[in-house]
């Protein structure tokens, strides 16, 4: 588990999607465990790999606060009621929902429109705010329920629904994503449900990964990053899916 989220902060460094690594590897291994303490575990070491992307992109990149801050405000409120809810989720009903999740976001990796290459916004003023704000409140109730591949869900919407280009949806993503993991961490820290131990290793792991991952896209390029992703993504909708029909047995 430590190992996943080690390649999970190299993957999310390079190409995003990370969780879709991190969370089904903690199903798989801590296959007794109940669905709100992987979660709770899972987003202890998502915000720190998060928190470090989001520092960096601050310290290049300008922000557009007043886009940012309704976008934060509502991921926040949605993720904290996503993360309620994930509490009242059985799992064996979880993990063939991550496993549908996983084989969406996957296939859509491999299929990525070339979308965001100029930044237009569609909306301005009150319009412009609104629909930050359901982004925000709509990703936000997955990403503290369920979580795998909320960072592309940000950037999807926000390119093809409000005109950004990646650069500048990238910075929002992040902030965004990070309200979001630091709401549901502080929901299920609450609540008992963070394994604190394996999720500060896993933390320290997806930051020194996240590290690597950005020096060895330079070197190698995007391309080799994502074969290894889709590779891993493969294997593990292979061993959820034989899981799942384990449960069905």
């Amino acid at each position: 588990m430590v190992l996943a989220a080690f390649l999970a902060g190299w993957v999310d460094a390079v190409v995003g999607g990370g969780g879709l690594i991190q969370l089904p590897s903690l199903l798989i291994g801590l296959p007794n465990e109940e669905v709100a303490s992987i979660s709770g575990t899972n987003k202890l070491s998502s915000a720190a790999g998060t928190g470090t992307a989001t520092l960096t992109y601050l310290r290049k990149v300008s922000v557009e606060w007043r886009s940012a801050l309704p976008l934060m405000a509502c991921a926040w409120l949605g993720s904290t009621l996503g993360a309620q809810l994930v509490q009242l989720m059985p799992r064996a009903l979880f993990t063939p929902v991550v496993l549908v999740v996983l084989l969406v976001v996957g296939t859509y990796t491999v299929r990525r429109p070339q979308l965001g290459l100029h930044h237009e916004l569609k909306h301005s003023g009150t319009a412009h705010l609104l629909r930050l704000a359901v982004i925000g409140l709509v990703i936000g109730v997955y990403d503290g329920f369920l979580g795998p591949g909320t960072g592309t869900f940000f950037v999807i919407s926000l390119v093809a629904l409000l005109g950004y280009g990646f650069l500048q949806a990238s910075v929002l993503t992040k902030l965004a994503n990070l309200t979001t993991n630091v709401a549901a961490l502080t929901v299920l820290g609450l609540s008992g449900h963070v394994l604190w131990g394996l999720g500060g290793a896993m933390a320290l792991a997806n930051l020194t990964g996240g590290f690597l991952g950005a020096r060895m896209a330079i070197r190698h390029g995007n391309a080799f990053v994502r074969k290894v992703f889709l590779v891993v993504v493969g294997l593990l909708a292979l061993k959820l899916a034989w899981d799942s029909l384990a449960l069905l047995r």
